[in-house]
Protein backbone atom coordinates (compact mmCIF):
# COMPACT_ATOMS: atom_id res chain seq x y z
CA UNK A 1 0.00 0.00 0.00
CA UNK A 2 1.11 3.56 -0.84
CA UNK A 3 2.44 5.76 1.79
CA UNK A 4 -0.71 7.51 3.23
CA UNK A 5 0.50 11.06 2.43
CA UNK A 6 0.88 10.18 -0.82
CA UNK A 7 -2.76 9.12 -1.73
CA UNK A 8 -3.47 12.14 0.57
CA UNK A 9 -2.05 14.32 -2.07
CA UNK A 10 -3.41 12.49 -5.07
CA UNK A 11 -6.61 13.22 -3.50
CA UNK A 12 -6.12 16.80 -2.91
CA UNK A 13 -4.78 17.29 -6.63
CA UNK A 14 -7.93 15.61 -7.79
CA UNK A 15 -10.64 17.78 -5.87
CA UNK A 16 -8.50 20.74 -6.80
CA UNK A 17 -6.28 19.89 -10.27
CA UNK A 18 -4.28 22.48 -11.73
CA UNK A 19 -5.25 24.87 -14.00
CA UNK A 20 -5.08 24.01 -17.36
CA UNK A 21 -1.85 25.45 -19.20
CA UNK A 22 -1.89 28.99 -20.77
CA UNK A 23 -3.24 29.23 -24.52
CA UNK A 24 -1.11 30.50 -27.37
CA UNK A 25 -1.97 34.06 -27.56
CA UNK A 26 -1.78 34.85 -31.06
CA UNK A 27 -3.73 31.20 -32.08
CA UNK A 28 -7.18 31.55 -31.49
CA UNK A 29 -9.60 34.41 -32.57
CA UNK A 30 -11.52 34.56 -29.14
CA UNK A 31 -10.81 33.68 -25.36
CA UNK A 32 -12.55 32.69 -22.30
CA UNK A 33 -11.60 33.65 -18.75
CA UNK A 34 -12.68 31.55 -15.95
CA UNK A 35 -11.31 33.64 -12.57
CA UNK A 36 -8.10 31.99 -12.67
CA UNK A 37 -7.57 30.49 -16.36
CA UNK A 38 -7.92 31.63 -20.12
CA UNK A 39 -9.36 28.84 -22.63
CA UNK A 40 -9.76 29.41 -26.00
CA UNK A 41 -13.59 30.29 -27.54
CA UNK A 42 -15.06 26.65 -28.75
CA UNK A 43 -16.86 28.83 -31.31
CA UNK A 44 -16.25 32.53 -32.30
CA UNK A 45 -18.46 33.06 -35.60
CA UNK A 46 -20.18 37.06 -35.04
CA UNK A 47 -22.45 37.89 -36.99
CA UNK A 48 -21.09 39.44 -40.36
CA UNK A 49 -21.03 43.64 -40.14
CA UNK A 50 -23.11 44.15 -42.71
CA UNK A 51 -26.10 42.14 -41.29
CA UNK A 52 -26.47 44.53 -38.10
CA UNK A 53 -28.93 47.12 -39.67
CA UNK A 54 -29.84 50.82 -38.15
CA UNK A 55 -26.71 51.05 -36.34
CA UNK A 56 -24.45 52.18 -38.54
CA UNK A 57 -23.01 55.75 -36.33
CA UNK A 58 -22.21 52.99 -33.84
CA UNK A 59 -20.69 50.49 -36.33
CA UNK A 60 -18.10 53.24 -38.06
CA UNK A 61 -17.70 54.57 -34.09
CA UNK A 62 -16.51 51.20 -32.79
CA UNK A 63 -14.87 49.72 -35.47
CA UNK A 64 -12.54 52.88 -36.20
CA UNK A 65 -11.46 52.43 -32.27
CA UNK A 66 -10.73 48.35 -32.75
CA UNK A 67 -8.77 48.96 -35.53
CA UNK A 68 -6.76 51.42 -33.69
CA UNK A 69 -6.47 49.00 -30.55
CA UNK A 70 -5.13 46.20 -33.13
CA UNK A 71 -2.85 49.16 -34.75
CA UNK A 72 -0.98 49.66 -31.42
CA UNK A 73 -2.97 53.19 -31.48
CA UNK A 74 -4.79 55.19 -28.49
CA UNK A 75 -7.97 53.51 -28.07
CA UNK A 76 -11.23 53.95 -25.52
CA UNK A 77 -12.76 51.81 -23.29
CA UNK A 78 -16.27 51.36 -24.56
CA UNK A 79 -19.39 51.17 -23.24
CA UNK A 80 -22.49 49.94 -25.24
CA UNK A 81 -25.51 51.06 -23.47
CA UNK A 82 -29.60 51.14 -24.49
CA UNK A 83 -32.53 48.79 -25.46
CA UNK A 84 -32.17 45.08 -25.09
CA UNK A 85 -32.03 42.91 -27.89
CA UNK A 86 -30.51 45.91 -30.38
CA UNK A 87 -27.22 44.57 -31.44
CA UNK A 88 -24.68 45.87 -28.55
CA UNK A 89 -23.23 42.00 -27.85
CA UNK A 90 -23.18 41.40 -31.37
CA UNK A 91 -21.53 44.83 -32.82
CA UNK A 92 -18.61 44.17 -30.03
CA UNK A 93 -17.77 41.15 -31.02
CA UNK A 94 -18.52 41.51 -35.26
CA UNK A 95 -15.95 44.65 -35.30
CA UNK A 96 -13.69 42.23 -33.73
CA UNK A 97 -13.89 39.78 -36.37
CA UNK A 98 -14.27 42.38 -38.57
CA UNK A 99 -10.57 43.53 -38.04
CA UNK A 100 -9.46 40.13 -37.58
CA UNK A 101 -10.40 39.78 -41.22
CA UNK A 102 -8.63 42.60 -42.24
CA UNK A 103 -5.40 41.50 -40.28
CA UNK A 104 -5.61 42.82 -37.60
CA UNK A 105 -3.89 41.36 -34.66
CA UNK A 106 -6.14 41.24 -32.29
CA UNK A 107 -8.50 38.50 -29.88
CA UNK A 108 -11.55 38.94 -27.67
CA UNK A 109 -11.71 38.00 -24.42
CA UNK A 110 -15.16 37.27 -22.81
CA UNK A 111 -15.45 37.27 -19.05
CA UNK A 112 -18.25 37.34 -16.89
CA UNK A 113 -19.33 40.29 -14.45
CA UNK A 114 -18.81 38.30 -11.59
CA UNK A 115 -14.86 37.89 -12.21
CA UNK A 116 -14.07 41.55 -11.90
CA UNK A 117 -11.98 40.94 -8.97
CA UNK A 118 -9.60 38.75 -10.94
CA UNK A 119 -9.23 41.07 -14.04
CA UNK A 120 -5.89 41.94 -12.60
CA UNK A 121 -4.74 38.47 -12.99
CA UNK A 122 -5.92 38.24 -16.28
CA UNK A 123 -4.27 41.59 -17.84
CA UNK A 124 -0.63 40.28 -16.02
CA UNK A 125 -1.09 37.01 -18.36
CA UNK A 126 -1.64 39.34 -21.70
CA UNK A 127 0.41 42.34 -20.87
CA UNK A 128 3.04 41.23 -22.68
CA UNK A 129 1.74 39.64 -25.64
CA UNK A 130 2.36 41.71 -29.08
CA UNK A 131 -1.72 41.31 -30.06
CA UNK A 132 -4.43 43.63 -28.71
CA UNK A 133 -7.42 42.31 -27.00
CA UNK A 134 -10.79 43.25 -26.37
CA UNK A 135 -11.89 42.13 -22.66
CA UNK A 136 -15.66 41.64 -23.04
CA UNK A 137 -18.34 41.59 -20.14
CA UNK A 138 -21.47 41.64 -20.96
CA UNK A 139 -24.86 42.51 -19.54
CA UNK A 140 -22.72 44.33 -16.67
CA UNK A 141 -24.83 46.31 -13.80
CA UNK A 142 -24.04 47.59 -10.50
CA UNK A 143 -26.59 47.98 -7.15
CA UNK A 144 -25.40 50.72 -6.36
CA UNK A 145 -22.27 53.14 -6.75
CA UNK A 146 -19.66 50.90 -4.82
CA UNK A 147 -20.07 48.04 -6.55
CA UNK A 148 -18.55 49.52 -9.16
CA UNK A 149 -15.79 51.29 -7.59
CA UNK A 150 -13.63 48.24 -8.70
CA UNK A 151 -14.22 48.24 -12.55
CA UNK A 152 -13.73 52.21 -11.80
CA UNK A 153 -10.10 51.51 -10.54
CA UNK A 154 -9.48 49.33 -13.39
CA UNK A 155 -10.42 51.40 -16.33
CA UNK A 156 -8.44 54.22 -14.58
CA UNK A 157 -6.62 55.63 -12.01
CA UNK A 158 -6.06 52.30 -10.24
CA UNK A 159 -2.54 50.62 -9.24
CA UNK A 160 -3.77 47.94 -11.69
CA UNK A 161 -5.04 49.55 -14.70
CA UNK A 162 -6.16 47.54 -17.48
CA UNK A 163 -2.58 47.17 -19.81
CA UNK A 164 -1.94 49.32 -23.09
CA UNK A 165 -2.86 46.24 -24.87
CA UNK A 166 -6.29 45.55 -23.79
CA UNK A 167 -9.49 47.86 -23.63
CA UNK A 168 -12.55 46.96 -21.83
CA UNK A 169 -15.78 46.72 -23.96
CA UNK A 170 -18.89 46.74 -21.16
CA UNK A 171 -22.67 45.88 -22.48
CA UNK A 172 -25.33 47.07 -19.78
CA UNK A 173 -29.04 48.08 -20.20
CA UNK A 174 -28.31 51.34 -18.06
CA UNK A 175 -26.69 54.48 -19.36
CA UNK A 176 -24.70 54.56 -16.00
CA UNK A 177 -24.28 51.16 -15.33
CA UNK A 178 -25.47 51.76 -11.76
CA UNK A 179 -29.48 52.45 -11.00
CA UNK A 180 -30.34 56.04 -10.23
CA UNK A 181 -33.28 56.82 -7.82
CA UNK A 182 -34.85 60.55 -7.09
CA UNK A 183 -34.13 60.00 -3.71
CA UNK A 184 -30.17 60.21 -4.07
CA UNK A 185 -30.47 63.78 -4.40
CA UNK A 186 -32.93 64.45 -1.40
CA UNK A 187 -31.06 62.09 1.29
CA UNK A 188 -27.43 62.99 0.72
CA UNK A 189 -25.95 65.86 2.63
CA UNK A 190 -24.40 67.06 -0.88
CA UNK A 191 -27.02 66.06 -3.35
CA UNK A 192 -24.28 66.67 -6.33
CA UNK A 193 -21.53 64.57 -4.70
CA UNK A 194 -24.20 61.54 -4.89
CA UNK A 195 -25.09 61.73 -8.38
CA UNK A 196 -21.50 62.70 -9.48
CA UNK A 197 -20.22 59.24 -7.54
CA UNK A 198 -22.66 57.46 -9.56
CA UNK A 199 -21.99 59.03 -12.55
CA UNK A 200 -18.45 58.64 -11.90
CA UNK A 201 -18.26 54.95 -13.32
CA UNK A 202 -19.66 55.73 -16.84
CA UNK A 203 -17.39 59.14 -17.13
CA UNK A 204 -14.33 56.74 -17.11
CA UNK A 205 -15.60 55.06 -20.88
CA UNK A 206 -13.84 56.91 -23.69
CA UNK A 207 -17.01 56.10 -25.81
CA UNK A 208 -20.31 55.71 -24.43
CA UNK A 209 -22.52 54.42 -27.74
CA UNK A 210 -26.46 54.59 -27.52
CA UNK A 211 -28.60 51.77 -28.70
CA UNK A 212 -32.07 52.77 -28.94
CA UNK A 213 -35.89 50.76 -29.17
CA UNK A 214 -36.25 50.37 -33.65
CA UNK A 215 -39.17 51.57 -35.32
CA UNK A 216 -41.43 48.73 -37.14
CA UNK A 217 -39.27 49.66 -40.87
CA UNK A 218 -36.32 49.41 -39.15
CA UNK A 219 -36.83 45.79 -38.26
CA UNK A 220 -38.99 44.86 -41.22
CA UNK A 221 -35.19 45.76 -42.95
CA UNK A 222 -33.38 43.91 -40.41
CA UNK A 223 -35.45 40.76 -41.23
CA UNK A 224 -35.40 41.08 -44.55
CA UNK A 225 -31.53 41.42 -44.62
CA UNK A 226 -31.10 38.70 -42.53
CA UNK A 227 -33.63 36.66 -44.74
CA UNK A 228 -31.98 37.71 -48.29
CA UNK A 229 -28.69 36.92 -47.10
CA UNK A 230 -29.70 33.42 -46.05
CA UNK A 231 -32.11 32.89 -49.01
CA UNK A 232 -35.10 32.59 -47.07
CA UNK A 233 -38.40 33.92 -48.33
CA UNK A 234 -40.27 36.14 -45.22
CA UNK A 235 -43.75 37.95 -44.56
CA UNK A 236 -42.89 41.19 -43.93
CA UNK A 237 -47.24 40.96 -41.93
CA UNK A 238 -45.95 38.21 -40.09
CA UNK A 239 -42.49 39.14 -39.05
CA UNK A 240 -44.47 42.31 -37.49
CA UNK A 241 -46.83 39.74 -36.19
CA UNK A 242 -44.17 37.36 -34.33
CA UNK A 243 -42.83 40.87 -33.39
CA UNK A 244 -45.86 41.94 -31.76
CA UNK A 245 -46.69 38.38 -29.83
CA UNK A 246 -43.20 38.90 -27.93
CA UNK A 247 -44.11 42.82 -27.13
CA UNK A 248 -40.70 43.74 -28.42
CA UNK A 249 -38.92 45.28 -31.64
CA UNK A 250 -35.21 44.57 -31.94
CA UNK A 251 -32.28 42.88 -33.28
CA UNK A 252 -32.70 40.14 -31.74
CA UNK A 253 -36.75 39.19 -32.26
CA UNK A 254 -35.31 39.73 -36.01
CA UNK A 255 -32.69 37.04 -35.85
CA UNK A 256 -35.48 34.61 -33.52
CA UNK A 257 -37.73 34.77 -36.59
CA UNK A 258 -35.06 34.29 -39.18
CA UNK A 259 -34.57 31.17 -36.82
CA UNK A 260 -38.46 30.28 -37.38
CA UNK A 261 -38.07 30.56 -41.21
CA UNK A 262 -34.79 28.38 -41.41
CA UNK A 263 -36.29 25.83 -39.28
CA UNK A 264 -39.18 25.70 -40.95
CA UNK A 265 -37.74 25.63 -44.57
CA UNK A 266 -35.41 23.22 -43.68
CA UNK A 267 -32.64 25.02 -44.13
CA UNK A 268 -29.12 25.48 -42.14
CA UNK A 269 -27.92 29.25 -41.14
Amino acid sequence: MSDPLDRIAAALERLAPPPPPVPDLGAHPAYVWHRSFLQPARAFAPLPLAELVGIDRQKETLLDNVRRLANGLPAHDVLLWGARGTGKSALSKAAVATVQAEGGAIALIEAQADALDTLPQLFALISASSRAFVIFLDDLGFDAASDGRALRSLLEGGAEARPLNARLFVTSNRRHLIPRDIAEQSSAINPRDSIDDNLALADRFGLSLGFHAIDQDTYVEIVRTYAQDHGLPFDPAEAINWATRRGSRSGRVAWQYVVELAGRNGKQL
